[in-house]
């Protein structure tokens, strides 16, 4: 859960006025999986354990605001 909340604290931080909220639902088994408005971005299973925290930012730009820039992320 530690994990799941530093994710959250970034992509807040990084998409303050792009995303409405961000929710964590405990769960059992290493079930770890996020989505922006419905759509899939990452799922521990699918796409093999936890994403680098730049990876998951661009994914999430993608889906939700794809014109934004991401400073030295982008490089």
């Amino acid at each position: 859960m530690l994990r799941s909340g530093w994710y959250a604290q970034e992509l807040l931080a990084t998409f303050s006025d792009e995303l409405d909220e961000v929710t964590l639902q405990p769960g059992t088994g290493g079930v770890f999986s996020i989505e922006a408005n419905g759509q899939p971005i990452w799922d521990r299973k699918k796409d093999g354990g936890f994403p680098e925290i730049t990876e998951l930012k661009r994914r999430v730009r993608d889906a939700v605001c794809p014109e934004r820039a991401l400073g030295h992320i982008d490089k």
